[in-house]
């Protein structure tokens, strides 16, 4: 049976990124001391910042960022896959990108993803979010292996297009993410029903390292980090919102089974809608 041990950390970070880095190291040291080959860290992992003037003068290009030098020796001196949930770069043009990366346990970044969906909401509690006046969004899906597991990389506000998971899924994926910073609302209503259906729609395993708690800068995130199996099960979560990290062992043969079980991905059909435009499940139609 293949087995991947995994782990997400939870954190709270504030606006300075040599404080979050420290406590990222000693989350990430902690998490591979309990036998985690493969760990991931949250949404922002580098700092959350309201202020896009900060922010913007704080940036570095992904060579330079000390983020993802410090995961990139972490991952080494452990000899571990480290996953950066995202953190903010450069991305030229006064545009910032939300970025991903995944580090092999030689240093290597094997991968980079740059979130997709910008978060432009209004919420009840008067909350409100642009974040396409700050963030470029990616358009690239992306997938990485790793000791004989295929990842497919998400962010955040990505989990609500399944169709982005569908497609990472047909593409081989066995592990799905959505390394987060979920506003205490929008978790409180739809956090785990969201894993929950991403991981059954795909027959996929779902980790998504989240951000907990009341921020430097004002704003409050839900935590309540989660691993999710192949068939909808909640198999590890952090009750909380509280910084810490959560193990799990996953029996990798579980995606085989679960996909057997409900074959949808090989069930889809090409359909039409009765404006006469082609279209598959996968799709945007205007």
């Amino acid at each position: 049976m293949r087995e991947l041990i995994v782990a997400a950390i939870q954190m709270r970070s504030g606006v300075t990124p040599a404080a979050n880095i420290e406590s990222m190291e000693a989350l990430v040291r902690h998490a591979a001391s309990r036998g985690a080959r493969y760990v991931q860290t949250p949404e922002m992992t580098g700092a959350l910042v309201k202020d896009r003037e900060a922010l913007r003068k704080s940036l570095r290009p992904e060579a330079e960022d000390p983020v993802l030098r410090a995961a990139s020796a972490l991952a080494t001196e452990l000899g571990i896959y480290l996953h950066i949930g995202s953190t903010a770069v450069d991305a030229g043009s006064d545009m910032v990108a939300n970025r991903g990366v995944v580090f092999d346990p030689n240093g290597v970044s094997l991968a980079s993803y740059d979130k997709i969906h910008m978060f432009d909401v209004d919420l009840d509690n008067g909350e409100s979010w642009r974040e396409s006046s700050t963030y470029q969004p990616g358009d690239m899906a992306v997938t990485v292996d790793l000791d004989g597991a295929r990842l497919g990389m998400g962010i955040c506000y990505d989990v609500r297009f399944p169709h982005l998971f569908r497609d990472l899924a047909l593409a081989g994926a066995d592990i799905l993410t959505a390394p987060a910073a979920f506003t205490r609302q929008t978790g409180e209503a739809h956090w785990h029903v969201l894993q929950r259906a991403r991981a059954i729609e795909n027959g996929a395993f779902m980790i998504s390292a989240a951000q907990g708690g009341v921020h430097e800068d004002g704003r409050e995130t839900y935590g309540h980090s989660l691993i999710v199996d192949p068939w909808g099960r909640v198999i590890a979560e952090m009750q909380g919102d509280e910084p810490g990290i959560l193990v799990a062992s996953l029996a990798l043969d579980e995606v085989k089974a679960a996909r057997s079980k409900i074959p949808n991905l090989k069930n889809a059909r090409c359909y039409r809608i009765n404006n006469g435009l082609p279209t598959t499940l996968g799709e945007q139609v205007a």
